[in-house]
């Protein structure tokens, strides 16, 4: 049975956690971070279809924790476990506080964000511009390693604008994992600063998977991460030989019951039914507002629009949760109302 789920008090910090989960095969599987989309509540989902992925937060900017609401960016369920928070800036010592702030707040990993091309993001001199800065990123990677006991990890591409693939990664690697970083995700495409928009960003740089298995030849003693394109079990299970581990995005996030496929695949964990899901995420809901009246619906069922990707009254179900759940006085128990004619449970 889960546990309920956990909040802080805004004058509270919540105690560091031990996680027993977080060992060498802790990145086997892992949900990529996405603005606007992986906050706790979807990373709560994530967790129940996949019990050993390690989930990633939204980025989160050093201003927003130094000067914003922090239990707003960083409260998370203890369930989420393990959980890495990603943080997008380019200060060191700004950096080496937020992390130290992280790791107080009972986060796994901290994750530096040098793959994001959007313009909003490049304006903050964060993202992918800072791959053409490998110094830079040296410096905000030995800082907060000596700031924290966790983890300090890099989520970056093979490349930047015409930069050639293997020599610019090459030397990225070469410089950051020298100051004390020894977990790449790549994200296996050129990020494009300028003439592609960050959806274009995922799409059109062609994948080069070549480029991220010659990293983990040559570097072997680092853990590298494959991100990028992959949709199939089949696909990773391939790939994996090459790799210490993939990281999903859309396809986790367009069709998260996929997720029961790649866990069975990776760990032999036995899926989880989709009506089990629907207990859960209902149970979770109840317990969230009894701390939270204000909570509305939809800030809970965006996320699980794909829930019943495929499925018979698969349209009928977003339907129902994209305008049902809007009401101010939704009440979760809709979710089972919008699929119960029809089961589809596996």
């Amino acid at each position: 049975m889960l546990k309920t789920a956990t909040m802080f008090k805004p004058e509270e910090k919540p105690p560091m956690k031990s996680v027993p989960g977080c060992n060498a095969n802790s990145h086997k599987l892992c949900i990529a971070p996405m603005m606007d989309w992986t906050d706790r509540h979807c990373r709560y989902f994530h967790r129940l279809l996949t019990p050993h992925a390690f989930l990633y937060t939204e980025m989160v900017t050093t201003g927003a924790l130094l000067h914003g609401d922090r239990p707003r960016h960083l409260d998370f369920s203890h369930e989420e476990h393990p959980v890495a928070l990603q943080l997008g800036g380019s200060e060191p010592t700004d950096l080496a506080t937020c992390a130290k702030i992280g790791e107080d707040w009972g986060y796994d990993e901290i994750n530096l964000n040098c793959g994001c091309p959007s313009d909003r993001v490049q304006a903050g001199r964060f993202g992918a511009c800072l791959m053409n800065e490998p110094k830079l990123v040296a410096d905000c990677v030995a800082a907060m390693t000596a700031a924290v006991t966790i983890p300090i990890t890099i989520k970056c591409r093979i490349g930047v604008d015409d930069s050639e693939e293997w020599d610019f990664l090459n030397s990225f690697v070469q410089t950051v994992s020298a100051a004390g970083c020894k977990t790449f995700i790549i994200h296996a495409r050129k990020a494009w600063l300028k003439g592609l928009s960050p959806k274009e960003n995922r799409e059109i740089p062609p994948l080069r998977y070549d480029i991220a298995a010659r990293i983990k030849q040559t570097y072997p003693h680092l853990k590298i991460i494959l991100n990028g394109g992959l949709t199939t079990h089949e696909q990773i299970e391939a790939l994996m030989p090459q790799f210490d581990g993939v990281m999903l995005g859309r396809e986790a996030y367009t069709n998260p019951y996929a997720l029961t496929d790649f866990e069975q695949a990776l760990f032999g964990t036995t899926p989880i039914a989709r009506e089990a899901v629907l207990d859960a995420m209902i149970a979770y809901v109840i317990k969230r507002r009894e701390q939270d009246p204000s909570l509305p619906l939809h800030a809970v069922t965006r996320h699980m629009l794909g829930l019943y990707h495929g499925q018979h009254r698969a349209r009928i179900w977003r339907r129902i949760l994209s305008e049902e759940s809007r009401a101010h006085d939704a009440d979760p128990r809709l979710m089972r109302m919008a699929i119960t004619p029809a089961k589809t449970d596996k």
